[in-house]
């Protein structure tokens, strides 16, 4: 492992009346162990999964690209300040690493276009060709591809969102790969069965009061759409 655990200080949030500092999986989290290459985050919508994983990334000094500033109708001067309450252990001092994320991948493709403008090479280290010019999916994959042989710490956001479901499985047996060897480490938070499936990962409910590990099959998403598969007529509703 590069990143052993994280520490969560609820005690020294400034608020607990405003989004993320009110959800009570914040306040009652404290320390989230990672001895496994591939950790899964798994939630409902709103549960905080994406928003901690957010703030484990700054907080390990992984830059994260995002697009201009845009207004909002309601200010929260909150919002993005969770990693100042974290605290981060390593396992041999500090790695580099990157943070994926479906909403923000575009702007990266586009500006790795403008950095190829001036230097072709660029592209050589995602597979030799413009991202923008491939299937948001095959982009995705290409990137993935080639971003995940260098040592690191990678934390992912739904990078299923994109992807068929072969593609996930294609991603699957690339985080099996990668961790094997021992240089990579992901940390990921998804809605995805195929990828909770990757051998050996500890998976992190965030669907209780306070983040808990569960096992493969325990999974909420694996749960719904084990039974759709079963008997998919039962959730539909036949009431005209």
């Amino acid at each position: 492992m590069h990143l052993k655990s994280i520490t969560i200080h609820p005690e020294k949030y400034p608020t607990q009346e405003c989004y993320p500092f009110y959800l009570p999986i914040f306040q009652k989290a404290k320390q989230i162990i990672f001895n496994s290459p591939v950790t899964l985050f798994v939630g409902e919508n709103g549960t905080g999964e994406s928003t901690l994983l957010e703030a484990i990334a700054i907080a390990c000094g992984i830059h994260i690209w995002r697009n201009s500033e845009r207004s909002r109708p309601e200010y929260n001067p909150y919002e993005d300040k969770l990693h100042q309450y974290i605290s981060v252990q390593w396992e041999n001092g500090h790695v580099p690493g990157s943070f994926f994320g479906s909403k923000i991948f575009q702007h990266f493709a586009e500006l790795l276009d403008e950095w190829a403008a001036a230097d072709r090479g660029q592209l050589n280290y995602f597979g030799g060709k413009s991202l923008t010019t491939q299937s948001h999916g095959q982009s995705l994959m290409s990137f993935f591809r080639s971003r995940y042989q260098i040592k690191g710490l990678y934390l992912l956001d739904e990078p299923e969102t994109a992807l068929s479901p072969k593609s996930q499985i294609e991603l699957l047996a690339l985080l099996d790969k990668m961790s094997i060897n021992g240089h990579a480490q992901f940390i990921i938070a998804t809605h995805s069965p195929i990828l909770l499936a990757c051998p050996g990962a500890k998976i992190y409910s965030f669907d209780y009061s306070a983040v808990q590990p569960i096992r493969y099959e325990e999974a909420a998403h694996y749960r719904l759409y084990k039974k759709f598969m079963e008997d998919r007529n039962a959730f539909l509703n036949h009431d005209k």
